[in-house]
């Protein structure tokens, strides 16, 4: 734990970690949040009068007469909400940011542009040699590689699903390619962000010394593609939309039950191909590994495409209950596709205590959103404090971290500045 003031509640394992966070819908603010929920003080910066994009994210829940973006409310709890005109053309803003850097572990952003409003990673690296920045874009920063020009567009999840190759394999094969969703990218690209700033927070503990993490899009969602380019570079096949299924074992699919359920039901590799026929009642001698499901040919063969239909006509006859039932017998992977409602119910979810409520700040009510994961032992997450109102922690911030008194606060609002 650091000997530094820290505003909020101790708790969890990153306790102690001051993080400074310019960005906005989505990524890395998400990837923030990842380290608030288990601990970290972060102070999230954000333009006065405007905000953080991820407030005007449809869907809205309505309560006491006040709108909340439920994104919002779910992605920004735990955070502190400091407004601020974050461009160091104003002598003042410039004092107030290197003063937070000075006191922080951390700064991340997804600006993109930060030498138009005089942020440099030298200057902050000098200002605190233990500084761990990160950088979240859609295409990179020209300092790791990179064609400039195209490191300066702009980006947004879709973006980043196209230019990595993601979105050409999603869907089916006579049907145009689809993006995933939600927001897939974002969340991917989060969850490297925060793996490399606790990487990179890992090694100036050792060190002393900072450094630039610097996550692009893209290629957070090539990473995630198994051996699709690997396939390419040592086979010269590009990769197809192939829906669903596999088409190289089955069954793994989406099937239909008796009650109109869809089933996600898999069976990959031999043993579990094995239970998948004893546990749907399948003649063993017959529908063999080696003629149905040893690979692409033996998926396409006569008898492999009989038992592709047989195994529709199977899970058809029988609710997703009794699919489940079946298949949990066997130890064969299977779930019915659960909607937000159906899993909200779910008593498993209910179990590992998934949904959670705290009191939101825009709205000044209790919300329920779901909870804190991974799960842990002996330091788990929590969530202290609901999503924060625009500015809502100015004051706190400016008094308690940077020694502000009300008359300079009251000059920087005169000057809008925050």
């Amino acid at each position: 734990m650091s000997e530094r003031k820290m505003l909020i509640p101790e708790f969890g394992p990153f306790a102690g970690i001051r993080v400074i966070d310019s960005g906005s819908i989505f990524a890395m603010p998400y990837a923030s949040c990842m380290l608030a929920d288990f601990g970290a003080e972060v102070i999230h910066i954000e333009r006065p009068g405007v905000g953080d994009t991820l407030r005007g994210l449809a869907p809205f829940a309505e309560i006491n007469g006040k709108k909340v973006s439920t994104a919002w409310a779910q992605d920004s709890r735990n955070k502190l909400s400091l407004s601020l005109e974050l461009n160091l053309k104003h002598p003042e803003v410039k004092e107030i940011f290197y003063g937070l850097i000075k006191e922080a572990d951390i700064f991340m952003e997804n600006m993109v542009w930060l030498e138009k409003l005089g942020i440099y990673d030298e200057e902050l690296l000098k200002i605190n040699p233990k500084l761990v920045i990160v950088h979240v874009s859609g295409m990179g920063r020209p300092a790791f590689g990179g064609i400039p020009e195209i490191c300066d567009r702009a980006s947004y999840d879709m973006i980043g699903q196209a230019f990595s190759g993601w979105t050409y394999l999603q869907g089916y094969a006579d049907r145009d390619p689809v993006v995933a969703k939600p927001y897939t990218n974002d969340f991917i690209s989060a969850m490297l962000a925060a793996y490399g700033t606790l990487a990179a927070y890992i090694n100036a503990q050792k060190t002393g010394k900072g450094q630039v993490v610097d996550v692009a899009q893209f290629e957070a969602m090539a990473m995630t593609m198994a051996g699709t380019f690997a396939t390419y570079a040592m086979t010269g096949m590009v990769s197809e939309r192939t829906g669903n299924a596999s088409p190289a074992f089955q069954p793994y699919d989406l099937f239909k039950s008796k009650d109109g359920f869809y089933v996600a039901l898999g069976a990959f590799g031999k043993g579990v191909y094995n239970r998948f026929i004893k546990g749907a009642g399948f003649d063993p001698e017959y529908f063999t590994f080696e003629d149905c499901s040893s690979g692409i040919e033996a998926v396409a063969s006569p008898k492999g495409r009989e038992l592709a239909a047989k195994v529709i006509e199977w899970c058809a006859e029988r609710t997703a209950q009794e699919i489940e039932e079946a298949m949990a017998a066997v130890k064969v992977p299977c779930s019915r596709v659960n909607t937000a409602k159906s899993a909200y119910e779910n008593e498993h979810f209910r179990s590992r205590k998934d949904w959670i409520t705290y009191e939101d700040q825009t709205v000044g009510a209790n919300v329920t959103a779901f909870g804190i994961s991974p799960k842990m032992s002996d330091t788990p997450g929590n969530v202290w404090r609901g999503a924060p109102t625009l500015g809502q922690d100015t004051e706190w911030v400016l008094k308690d971290i940077l020694g502000y008194d009300d008359i300079k606060i009251e000059e920087l609002k005169d000057k809008k500045l925050i």
